[in-house]
């Protein structure tokens, strides 16, 4: 009998997929996107110097509901926010493992509209 890996245990394989092919510079840092079943959230990361530049987050948001497209949205404009207050305009955009749709996509649209370039 085969047994079959968790649906967390692929994801994180995909992650190590993209991240060896994605890595951030000071010019262009890495955004990275990580969404569990309440909350998602999203960091800059400098990768040369492995240092978190901009986070932002449902939690730290205080949203209602963390789990949604609305949600999602609103954190992908506070961190588009934050990285213009510190002058970051180019990124690279890391999925974390997830399918582009939804809630990610919704993030990554909303960080464009803010200004991010990616």
């Amino acid at each position: 009998m085969i047994k079959k890996e968790s649906k967390n245990v692929a994801r994180e394989r995909k992650h190590a997929r993209v991240r060896a092919k994605v890595h951030g510079t000071k010019e262009c840092p890495r955004l990275c996107v990580y969404r569990s079943n309440k909350h998602i959230e999203a960091q800059i990361i400098d990768d040369a110097k492995g240092v978190t530049l901009a986070h932002a987050s449902s939690v730290a948001l205080k949203l209602e509901n963390g789990s949604n497209i609305a949600a999602a949205s609103k954190v992908g404009e506070e961190i588009a926010k934050i990285a213009a207050t510190k002058k970051i305009k180019n990124v690279v955009f890391d999925r974390g493992g997830y399918l582009y749709h939804g809630r990610v996509a919704a993030l990554a649209d909303a960080a464009r509209k803010g200004g991010l370039k990616f």
